[in-house]
């Protein structure tokens, strides 16, 4: 198959930041990934255009190459520093404001081969309409976070005007994809009515990370009160979502184990009521820190030993989060608190790569705990698992094989 110009559309207005390509993206984990597909799709002989927002822009666009990936950033409204309201309506501007600068562009005359966008955000839909209507080409929908219906499950929406407005959005999102990737089989069925229609195709496509060198990291643990403990960590968003609140009661439960400490680096709404809970609980096992960038991630692993994973019990979709494969890569055994009946769930304790557990008692969970901690010949066997599993079934190269074989008319059905 010939060199294709794939263009991707990237997720909520996070940004790609200058540099080389181990770092231009935001530091969150969705910004990596699409940071080290559009690297192996260069790999394999692809030309991709990843289009970015970017809200400190000045002119209406800016077109660099990094590491030789093109990058287009449009001018565009800011999201992330708002409170809902205002974050959904800069949500429902931006791919306006983006069709508009791209419009002003070097590429407004592009015909793509094929277009490939993430989710978070539900609010691309109408310029990759836009994009599809004018190529004539096929759309890949990465689907990373089934909303609105998370966020009913937790509580957070009732079926109120806002819902059915959220829900109509995400729907358009899906109109516009000739194929969607989800992430784990039981995702399936929240897309049959959709994959039912002509011409769509619905499959698992399977998180991926790329491996990274070990460049060290600012965080050092030797100098803070968890030195010369064997370390639980937590790295990544800290929301409702991931239902944090249990493993700061894991922490003051294993308070009597003087080699024991808790790591939680990262950012979110729950951060200040978290460390409010350990403040209250005068927790000596127990530090909070900043989220890093993810070139820092090796270096930081190499300092813990077994990696924390939270899904909020009430929730019904199913996800495989970022941090778990960045988890595996590093060779941490993993304690997962995770919601019933989850893919995620079945995989930890198949693969035999750590524990999970459903339900909500700190005694259960500390067992578990323990035991992980306690036991370094099954630790060592989980570690080596946990990396092979990493090369076999989350990496880049197989994610942009699947993507591009969708996309060129090989590949129908939900997988």
């Amino acid at each position: 198959m010939r060199a294709r110009r794939l263009t991707g559309g990237f997720h909520d207005g996070q940004t790609m930041r200058r540099g080389e390509l181990g770092d231009f993206t935001h530091r969150g984990q969705p910004a990596v990934q699409m940071r080290d597909l559009a690297a192996e799709l260069l790999a394999q002989g692809h030309e991709p255009v990843v289009i970015v927002p970017e809200e400190t822009l000045e002119v209406p666009w800016t077109e660099e190459s990094v590491a030789g990936v093109s990058v287009l950033r449009l001018a565009a409204p800011g999201t992330r520093a708002f409170g809902h309201f205002q974050r959904a309506i800069r949500e429902m501007v931006l791919p306006f404001t983006m069709l508009r600068a791209l419009l002003k562009s070097p590429f407004r005359r592009t015909r793509w081969d094929g277009l490939v966008w993430y989710s978070p955000t539900i609010f691309f839909g109408p310029l990759i309409w836009f994009l599809r209507r004018r190529s004539r080409c096929s759309t890949y929908l990465i689907l990373r976070d089934i909303f609105p219906e998370w966020s009913l499950d937790l509580g957070l929406m009732r079926r109120d005007p806002a819902y059915l407005f959220f829900k109509a959005v995400a729907r358009f999102q899906y109109s516009v994809a000739d194929f969607i990737g989800v992430q784990t089989s039981s995702n399936l069925p929240y897309l049959a009515r959709w994959a039912s229609s002509p011409n769509r195709h619905l499959e698992v496509l399977q998180n991926w990370i790329a491996m990274v060198p070990d460049v060290g990291s600012s965080v050092s643990i030797a100098d803070t009160m968890l030195s010369g403990r064997k370390i639980f960590v937590y790295i990544g968003n800290m929301g409702v979502a991931q239902g944090m609140d249990i493993f700061i009661k894991l922490a003051d439960s294993l308070s009597d184990r003087q080699d024991l400490g808790f790591l939680f680096v990262g950012r979110g709404t729950a951060v200040p009521r978290l460390k409010e809970m350990a403040r209250s609980r005068s927790l000596e096992n127990t530090v909070f820190h900043e989220e890093v960038d993810p070139s820092e991630m090796p270096g930081l692993l190499s300092q813990c030993h077994v990696g924390l994973l939270g899904l909020d019990p009430s929730h019904k979709t199913h996800n495989i989060p970022g941090k778990f494969l960045t988890y595996l890569q590093a060779g941490l055994p993993i304690l997962a608190r995770v919601n019933r009946g989850t893919d995620l769930a079945e995989l930890i304790e198949r693969e035999e790569i750590g524990r999970a557990y459903v339900g909500g008692s700190v005694g259960a969970l500390r067992a578990l705990a323990e035991e992980l901690a306690d036991d370094a010949g099954m630790g060592r066997r989980m570690a080596m698992n946990g990396r092979s599993l990493a090369r076999r079934m989350f990496s880049p190269d197989v994610a942009a094989r699947q993507v591009v074989t969708a996309l060129s008319g090989e590949s129908v059905g939900a997988g």
